[in-house]
């Protein structure tokens, strides 16, 4: 079997311009790797029109890297003519009629969709085994979670199936599963990339993200989503940039933080030794590591759950069977039709956090609880931003923990906390944040390290992670 998918993205394209290859055999041979790795369940519904695509696309451009690549969308991001499904019963026959404008991009570049990646249902999850189509499996270990909600997205990269994948973060969606899963994934600065077609979870913190093998790549992917747009109003209209343009350079004299709070007792001892393995190497590169103080971390998650599930009981309400989607069969009148179609298409979780998102926002409970957690919410944005003066970069753990058994996410109830407050702050104060792998434990397991940047700093991100990237994975 061709094993073309397993080279650079530089090298392929290298490939393609020589005329040794072609994007439908790019194309091909992730179809037969999705099917022979089919227990992955990384794939919602597969792209069955790519091949023809792939035909259809024409000369290669030698100037365009992406020209012909294979590319997975995860399934809340909307595909004109291709089911999109959020991992829903309620939306399993949904076939859009626009693309989200990252898909514009991604075809506009001549990449080539290979289908939808599973996920959380609507992206409420860490492990996504709240999946209507059942848990996407790590590659590494399939007895163990991809992480989520941006599962299948990473499983679809980690796994070999496709180079790769895009992804979505309220709260950590696509750094906890590409530390699970030892891939590159970046969450851009809130605004830099537009929403215009993901359906929303928490609207004012989605944000759509590249998932990818090397630093590399996933700088240069995401040279091609950002950019102001005019169906999106929180997109922010920025010079351009090249986010590959520090990648290589030497990090002596670069400043970096690490918060106590990210190294506590919670953490298990592989994870929290590797990333003070890390720390020594950085401070052998002439970079300064300081660990500090930081306040407000520990009400992060508390905050998330308001506005989140605040934000999902308004944004999910459009879902009701009348115009498009799951509509139950069984129904005597309008009413009965709303509550058993919604009863019936949604799952547990789902359900849960409406339910829970409907009484926040009910009458004075508005005031009491969602407008006070915006006022805290601003508050962990200045604490971020007061480090900022001192440091380029913070740095920690992804998670505490390497990927867990399915099934077991939740037996450690103070565990998964402390996992969502490695991760959610970065999305309250609306900053960009990496995840980039940094070895593996005993059993082979990944482990991630999670960079934290200044707003609409990616570039300085991608400066350290590159540096690690080549002296840590090197050794």
């Amino acid at each position: 079997m061709s094993k073309y998918l397993d080279l650079s993205i530089k090298e392929i394209h290298g490939l393609l311009v020589e005329k040794k290859i072609t994007p439908l055999d790019l194309v091909e041979e992730a179809l037969n790797r999705i099917e022979e790795n089919k227990d992955l369940n990384a794939f919602i519904t597969i792209n069955d029109k790519v091949k023809e695509e792939a035909s259809a696309l024409g000369e290669v451009d030698p100037n365009n890297i992406f020209f012909g690549i294979p590319i997975a969308v995860k399934d809340n991001i909307v595909t004109k003519d291709l089911r999109t499904t959020c991992a829903s019963h309620i939306l399993d026959n949904f076939i859009p009629i626009y693309d989200a404008t990252v898909v514009k991009k991604l075809k506009d570049k001549k990449m080539l969709i290979i289908g939808k990646t599973n996920m959380d249902e609507f992206a409420m999850g860490s492990t996504s085994e709240t999946s209507y189509f059942g848990a996407p499996l790590n590659p590494h270990d399939k007895k163990r979670v991809s992480g989520g909600s941006s599962g299948g997205s990473a499983v679809s990269v980690a796994g070999g199936l496709v180079p790769l994948a895009i992804g979505s973060d309220t709260g950590g969606s696509i750094r906890n599963p590409s530390n699970y899963t030892g891939i590159v994934g970046l969450k851009p600065t809130y605004g830099r990339v537009s929403r215009y077609g993901l359906v929303a979870y928490g609207s004012s913190l989605d944000q759509i993200g590249p998932m990818t093998r090397t630093v590399y790549e996933n700088a240069a992917l995401l040279n091609i989503l950002v950019g102001e747009d005019e169906n999106d109003l929180t997109s922010v209209k920025k010079d351009k940039e090249d986010f590959t343009r520090f990648i290589g350079e030497d990090i002596k004299g670069m400043k970096i933080a690490l918060p106590k709070f990210f190294i506590s007792d919670i953490v298990d001892k592989e994870v929290k030794d590797r990333v003070m393995e890390i720390v020594s190497y950085l401070k052998e590169q002439g970079a300064l590591v300081d660990i500090i103080d930081m306040s407000y971390l520990d009400t992060a998650v508390n905050i998330y759950q308001v506005i989140t599930m605040a934000e999902a009981s308004s944004n999910l309400a459009r879902f009701d069977g009348v115009r498009y989607g799951y509509r139950t069969s069984d129904t005597t009148s309008i009413d009965t039709m709303y509550a058993k179609t919604r009863s019936e298409g949604f799952g547990d979780e789902v359900k849960k956090r409406i339910m829970i998102g409907s009484y926040i926002l009910s009458g004075d409970n508005a005031k009491t609880y969602y407008d006070k957690a915006l006022m805290i919410r601003d508050d962990i944005s200045k604490e971020f931003n007061r480090v900022f003066e001192d440091y380029d970069l913070i740095i920690g753990p992804v998670t505490t923990r390497v990927a867990p058994l399915l099934g077991t996410f939740n037996d450690d109830s103070h565990k998964s906390f402390m996992d969502d407050v490695l991760v959610i702050p970065v999305n309250m104060a609306g900053l960009p944040a990496m995840s980039v792998p940094v070895g593996k434990n005993r059993e082979g397991l990944p482990i991630g390290l999670h960079i934290i940047g200044k707003a609409f700093d990616e570039a300085t991100i991608y400066k350290l992670a590159s540096n690690i990237e080549g002296g840590v994975l090197d050794e």
